[in-house]
């Protein structure tokens, strides 16, 4: 039987290339985290984040208070609702709900504790916490962006809340230059790939060189959720490993399992 070394075990992502995909405005704790366990980075972004521009919605969030529970649905969301609107005290009255580990850590930053799934963290996850179960005749805020998280704003009207959709934030299709084609041409293999937004793959599977997205499809990619994973099939790949959140700990545990299977 092989013994894994002390350096492999300190640095099981060494030898790897991984392709971050998260906006440029984020993708910092990830990629440090990647480098950290001895791998190397490549950032290509599937999308690019930018404050909403409707101050119509944005002030929805004067009325805070008001609500019965409040969901936030990204770090993002945390990010821009605070950027936006400074003076906003986060919390409602009510309770406060996180789509995953990642959204919760970034509200606790600013003091609020957040109920998350246990099991999933995804819109599925969320909606099956029994605090979200009987919302009938109460108001929820979903906090994020334009096109997200459709599932749960459906869901919860369905079993009869009154939804308000604040988009704090907007995302759009990342700029790629020659700079990203290059880097990805120029990476080692093997390649491993993480991802942690359906948008950003379709964007990625529109704007890459058809030659740099085979090479990706070919290697191996790893996702945040079943369901991006149903779609990253249809897509073309076939080497996909399942992480437990889109957390940066958890893709890179997820990028781990993906090196050693590689490996065998």
């Amino acid at each position: 039987m092989m013994v894994a070394s002390p350096l492999s075990m300190s640095r099981p992502l060494a030898g790897a290339t991984l392709v971050v995909t998260r906006p440029s405005s984020t993708s910092a704790p990830l990629s440090e985290r990647i480098r950290r366990l001895g791998g190397s980075v490549v950032r290509v972004p599937g999308l690019s984040l930018r404050a909403a521009s409707s101050v119509g919605a944005l002030s929805l969030f004067d009325r805070a208070d008001a609500f019965d529970a409040c969901i936030f649905s990204s770090p993002a969301a945390v990010r821009y609702a605070r950027e936006t609107l400074p003076s906003l005290q986060i919390a409602p009255r009510g309770r406060v709900f996180a789509i995953g580990a990642g959204t919760a850590l970034a509200l606790a930053q600013h003091g609020v504790l957040a109920v998350t799934p246990d099991e999933r963290s995804d819109s599925e996850g969320l909606l099956e916490l029994p605090a979200l179960a009987s919302v009938e005749g109460r108001r929820i805020a979903l906090v994020g962006a334009p096109g997200g998280r459709d599932l749960i704003a459906s869901a919860l009207r369905r079993r009869g809340a009154t939804l308000e959709e604040i988009h704090v934030y907007e995302r759009a299709a990342p700029r790629l230059t020659r700079k990203h084609f290059d880097a990805l041409a120029g990476a080692e293999d093997p390649l491993i790939t993480l991802l942690s937004s359906a948008e950003a793959l379709g964007h990625l599977v529109e704007l890459l060189p058809t030659a740099l997205l085979q090479r990706l499809q070919r290697q191996s990619l790893v996702v945040s959720s079943e369901r991006l994973a149903d779609i990253a099939s249809g897509r073309g790949f076939s080497s996909i490993f399942r992480a437990a959140s889109a957390t940066p700990a958890d893709l890179v545990e997820g990028a781990a399992r993906a090196l050693a299977h590689h490996r065998l």
